[in-house]
C-alpha cells in the first residue's frame, strides 16, 4: 500500500531563494509542489525526502530563476483493488462505513458491510445486524478488501471502496 519511489525533475529555484541553503531550498519546493497530490500512475504522493541535486543550474533567458536538476524520494500511498488491508472506523452511517486507511478513507456500502441485513442505530451509532446482533461502529478496527479506486485531480474528489462481507475480513475479534 505504501511505496518509497525516486523521482527525477528539473526545480526552479526564485531569486528570493537564492541566499538560502539551496539543498532546504529545494526539498520546501518539492513538497509545496509535489506533498498530498494525487499522480493517476503511482497514487497519492504524501511526502518528499532526501533531495539531491544533480546539477549546478540552469539560466534560461528571460528568466530570473535557476533551473537545477534534482533526484528524490516520495512516500507514495499507492492502493490496489483486491487489497486486504486493515484501518479504523472514522464514522458510521445509515449508508455504510467510513474506514480510515492512511490518508484518504474507504467507503463500505452497508451492503458490503455483513452476509446479513444491517441498519443503522442512530442511539449508539452503530451498523447492527438484523438476526445476529453484530454491529461495527466508530473506533473499532476492520479488516477490508479494496474493490474499486477512483483517482481524481485531488484527495477529496477521489473515492476507495471496499468490502467486509468475505470470510476473515470485518471486525477483528478481541
Amino acid at each position: 500500500m505504501y511505496k518509497l519511489m525516486t523521482f527525477k525533475d528539473s526545480v526552479r529555484i526564485p531569486p528570493a531563494m537564492l541566499s538560502e541553503d539551496l539543498k532546504d531550498s529545494v526539498y520546501n519546493l518539492l513538497n509545496e509542489k509535489l506533498a498530498r497530490t494525487i499522480h493517476k500512475d503511482y497514487g497519492i504522493i504524501i511526502l518528499v525526502e532526501n533531495p539531491e541535486i544533480k546539477s549546478d543550474g540552469k539560466i534560461i533567458h528571460g528568466d530570473v530563476g535557476v533551473y537545477v536538476d534534482v533526484e528524490f524520494d516520495c512516500l507514495v500511498f499507492a492502493p490496489k483493488v483486491n487489497e486486504v488491508v486493515e484501518g479504523e472506523i472514522s464514522e458510521t452511517v445509515e449508508f455504510g462505513a467510513f474506514i480510515n486507511l492512511g490518508p484518504m478513507d474507504g467507503l463500505a456500502h452497508v451492503s458490503q458491510v455483513s452476509d446479513e441485513f444491517m441498519s443503522f442505530d442512530k442511539k449508539t451509532g452503530a451498523l447492527v445486524g438484523k438476526k445476529s446482533k453484530k454491529s461495527i461502529k466508530k473506533g473499532e478496527i476492520v479488516k477490508c478488501k479494496i474493490a474499486t479506486l477512483s483517482f481524481k485531480d485531488n484527495v477529496p474528489s477521489s473515492k476507495i471502496g471496499v468490502v467486509m462481507r468475505q470470510l476473515g475480513l470485518g471486525k477483528s475479534k478481541k
